[in-house]
């Protein structure tokens, strides 16, 4: 096992979090937009 030091990946990693949290928000927002829509059309197809 190799021992080198882990600054390079450290580096990496910290620049590739706003990456991460953009591809998340990305995907995330319009996901809770639709179930928050699929909840609302439900209630009012179950209600009427």
């Amino acid at each position: 096992m190799s021992t080198a030091p882990q600054s390079g990946s450290a580096v990496s990693e910290s620049r590739r979090t706003p990456l991460i949290v953009f591809a998340w928000l990305w995907v995330g927002v319009p996901l809770a937009y639709g179930l928050y829509e699929l909840v609302q059309k439900a209630t009012q197809l179950f209600t009427k």
